[in-house]
């Protein structure tokens, strides 16, 4: 699988789009930010997914309860953790 990097508006970190089985995901790594950039960047990421065959990948140091809050009910998400203890957050339209 390749990932292609592209540019995301109003998001400071390294965004990636890759294909995997019939679904496009969007995908960027905050583990090693500080707040409000995990946020900020998971709200620009989200205002990518446009389609229900699309995705946003948001990897993150703790679970970002407060980004649960913000987004409501507009997006539904599935949450993992990951061997390094990180978090790994799949994001989706319901």
């Amino acid at each position: 699988m390749e990932k292609e990097k592209i540019i995301v508006p109003r998001g400071s970190l390294d965004f990636y789009k890759y294909e995997k089985d019939g679904l496009m995901y969007y995908e960027f790594d905050a583990t090693r930010c500080s707040p409000p950039e995990p946020m900020v960047n998971a709200i620009a990421g989200l205002s990518l997914l446009k389609e229900a065959n699309e995705r946003l990948v948001g990897l993150f140091f703790h679970v970002p309860s407060p980004l649960f809050a913000r987004i409501g009910d507009e997006f539904s998400y599935e949450i993992n953790e990951l061997d390094s203890g990180d978090i790994r957050v799949e994001f989706k339209i319901p």
